[in-house]
Formats: C-alpha cells, sequence, structure tokens
C-alpha cells in the first residue's frame, strides 16, 4: 500500500497490509484517504536471472523441516501468507485478510470510510498461499528464491522482498514446504512430448487470459483486468509469468497442476480445464522446453540532479513519506501498540523505533542494532544520507544488484521514482526545513 492510513482507524486495528507476497521491515510503505495512483504494470523480465553464489552455497545446505515450521512463525510468513501451518495472525497485523474484508464490506467501517479505503487496497488483496506446497515446489528454487527473490507474478504490485535469512535458515524453510514431496519415478515425464502442439493448446486453452510467459513470443490473449470479473481478476494478479515455472516446479507435478489444479492446491483461482494426459504433457514440455531470450537486466534509473527550488517537509510528506513510508513507520499510540514493521518490529526485524508520521518523530530518528538513537539522515561512507540510500538500494535490487550493507526500500515494494528520490533528497540537503 502507497498512503497513510486513515486517523479514524484509531480504535480499530490498524489497516495493515501491503507487504503481500510477502513481508516488510519498512522504511518505506503505507495507506491513506486520498486514491493512490493506478500502479503501471511491471515489465517482466524475459528469463531468470542466475542464482549467485550465495544461494548456490545455501542450497548445499541440508534443511530441518521442524525448524523451518518454527521459522515460518518467526518471520511472520502468515501475515502474508496462508497455508504456513500456524493460525493467521490478528487483523490489525494481517497484510492481506484486512484488505479482503475491507474490498468485501465485512470490514466495521462507516460505508463511506470503505468507499475512501477501496481505491487504496484494491491492488493488495491478494498473496499466494503455501496450500499443495510439497508439490508445487522443487527444495532447491525454494532455497534460491529466498536468498534473492526477485519478481514472479507481474499481476501483483508487490513482491517479495529481501529477509534476513542465513543460508541455514533458507534450507530450513525449504525443508519444510517440501517435507511431504515424494520422490520421481526417475522417468522422464516429458519424454515424448510436443512442444509444438504444447504452444497450440496454451493459446486454444486461453492461458494467456492469465498468464505470460516472458522471453517467448507473446501469446495472443493477454491479461486485461479491465473486462474481467472479480475472480478471474484476482486469479490474473495471482497468475504467475510461466518462465519461473521450469525452475519452481517438479515436471511431473507441473502435468498434474495443468490436467487438475485443485487436486493439488483447493484455494488456487486457476480453473480446472477438460485436457487429456498427452495435452497436459505438450504444455508443460513447452513451458519446461521452450528457449527463451538471454535475461536483460533493469537499468538502474538515473540518478536525478537535486532541485533549484525550494522544497519543504509537507511537500515531501505529501509525495512521498506520508503516501508511502508512514504505512511501516507509523505511530504505535493509534494503532494498538502495533506501529508496523519499521517502527515496533516484525518479519524477523528488530524495533528500529522510526516513525514517520511528524516532522518531529521523523527527526528523532531510528535506533541502531545497540539499541543506539541515530539519524536517518546520517551519511553512509560515500556522503549519501541513509534513507536516501535505502531509496537507491531498492532501485539496484529491481536491476538484481542488491546492496549488501543497505536493505532497499519501500520494502517488497516498487521503487520510488527518480523524481521522487530527488525530491528527498533535495529536501535534506536543504537543510530540510519544516515550512
Amino acid at each position: 500500500m502507497r498512503s497513510r492510513p486513515p486517523r479514524s482507524l484509531s480504535k480499530r486495528p490498524w489497516i495493515w497490509g501491503l507487504v503481500a507476497a510477502a513481508f516488510s521491515l519498512g522504511l518505506l510503505a503505507g495507506c491513506d484517504d486520498k486514491p493512490a495512483p493506478k500502479p503501471e504494470a511491471k515489465p517482466s523480465p524475459s528469463a531468470m536471472p542466475a542464482p549467485s553464489a550465495a544461494a548456490a552455497t545455501a542450497a548445499a545446505v541440508d534443511g530441518n523441516a521442524e525448524h523451518g515450521k518454527a521459522l515460518m512463525k518467526e518471520f511472520e510468513c502468515n501475515r502474508c501468507h496462508d497455508g504456513t501451518g500456524h493460525e493467521p495472525m490478528a487483523m490489525e497485523k494481517h497484510c492481506i485478510h484486512c484488505h479482503q474484508d475491507i474490498m468485501s464490506g465485512k470490514f466495521n467501517a462507516p460505508a463511506t470510510s470503505l468507499a475512501k479505503w477501496r481505491p487504496n487496497v484494491e491492488h493488495y488483496e491478494d498473496a499466494p498461499s503455501f496450500e499443495g506446497s510439497e508439490k508445487r515446489y522443487r527444495a532447491d528454487w525454494l532455497v534460491s528464491f529466498l536468498s534473492e527473490p526477485h519478481d514472479l507474478r507481474p499481476g501483483l504490485v508487490q513482491s517479495m522482498p529481501r529477509l534476513k535469512l542465513d543460508k541455514q535458515q533458507v534450507a530450513d524453510i525449504a525443508a519444510y514446504l517440501t517435507k511431504d514431496a515424494k520422490p520421481g519415478s526417475g522417468k522422464d515425464p516429458l519424454s515424448g512430448a510436443n512442444l509444438e502442439k504444447g504452444r497450440k493448446l496454451i493459446e486454444e486453452k486461453g492461458c494467456g487470459s492469465c498468464h505470460v510467459m516472458s522471453g517467448v513470443p507473446p501469446f495472443m490473449t493477454k491479461p486485461d483486468p479491465k473486462t474481467a470479473d472479480e475472480n478471474t481478476r484476482r486469479g490474473q494478479a495471482l497468475a504467475p509469468d510461466l518462465r519461473w515455472a521450469r525452475d519452481k516446479f517438479p515436471a511431473a507435478h507441473l502435468i498434474a497442476w495443468i490436467k487438475d489444479p485443485k487436486s493439488i492446491k483447493p484455494d488456487t483461482r486457476m480453473p480446472v480445464t477438460t485436457l487429456t494426459n498427452d495435452e497436459a504433457r505438450d504444455i508443460a514440455a513447452y513451458i519446461f522446453k521452450a528457449e527463451p531470450e538471454p535475461f536483460k537486466p533493469k537499468a538502474i534509473p538515473e540518478r536525478l540532479p537535486k532541485l533549484t527550488r525550494a522544497v519543504t517537509y509537507q511537500e515531501v510528506f505529501d509525495k512521498v513519506f506520508g503516501k508511502t513510508c508512514t504505512h511501516c513507520h507509523s505511530n504505535p499510540d493509534v494503532a494498538r501498540g502495533d506501529g508496523g514493521p519499521g517502527n515496533t518490529g516484525g518479519f524477523g526485524f528488530k524495533p528500529r523505533k522510526l516513525n514517520m508520521g511528524s516532522y518531529s518523530s521523523l527527526m528523532s530518528g531510528m535506533v541502531d542494532e545497540k539499541g543506539e538513537r541515530m539519524s536517518v539522515f546520517s551519511p553512509m561512507k560515500d556522503g549519501t544520507p541513509r534513507i536516501v540510500a535505502a531509496l537507491l538500494a531498492r532501485q539496484a535490487e529491481e536491476a538484481g544488484k542488491p546492496n549488501p550493507d543497505v536493505r532497499g526500500m519501500p520494502l517488497s515494494l516498487p521503487a520510488l521514482k527518480p523524481e521522487e528520490i530527488q525530491l528527498v533528497e533535495t529536501w535534506i540537503a536543504q537543510g530540510r526545513p519544516r515550512e
């Protein structure tokens, strides 16, 4: 979510939720009375980046499934995802259920308030569940993805963030999510499949009405949320780029999934189509064996020079801090003690006590690893203010170049535009004037 929670919710659990597909610590993320602009579609990369050495190292570690389940609770995976093996988080901390209740009218608030909030949360009411994970995920893929997340679902604004997981924790979580996986038969389940028929079937069955497959010629039908019914629209949001399926799915399980997805994951929005075993195998073969174009990394946007005009705190708050940051860095006094993951802690992160809800609270800064108060404007080694470095780091993460020293913000959300970062950087350079 990209705006500030309405003040009228102070007697109700706060609308925490945006960090779907995932979790959030935040130096930035939020919910507001003003309708947020429609998010632009995110471009899908044409192929999956090769795992780094860190991910490859993690893949070689044996995982402990029992500890992995405990970690799912510790890192609050149930704050966004269902099917974790743990009860969902309370409404005031659940990043998805709260939004779903607002959209459906179940949230206990005046109709006028619900009408104001809906434009802000309509894009953040879904996150994938882990039901049937043992038949959908390969453990080595989970290790690679959790070590270095990338965008899987072009229809979702949010994506999996970089959590503070070490290689043993990653291996344990992967072991837990695949603990009931059965070994393959040793035979090639795609033997004898016809890729040309598979591509034709994808077109005939309308798979392109929900899915894209980056790196191959576009499907004739394309996702169109404007004309889709509610179930289809939400299914389109959750539909992954098929390019990733070859890395994520065991081949035999993908065939079974294509033929009858609800037998593997009852809560899926993917419909059951009438397919023979051979047809499902042909489609799976195309997904697995079609040759995508080489990966083209996204360019890091050019850093804009500071503005020459005067910039005030109110302008920065209205356009950046209050629109994005205050959702994870808010005042716990108006949210039943929960000031967001970036203030009172969450998702495995320690409380940083950073409240960006007002000028004075922002000026009071945050606490470091030792619990000592520090300014969010203190310079990094290259002189860049810490808060600006976090915004720039998010741009680098989207380009596949994460900064090992700085976690990008907003966590799990699209990077701020260069013009927004320019505004923040200009205000800081001008002495951070209040008026």
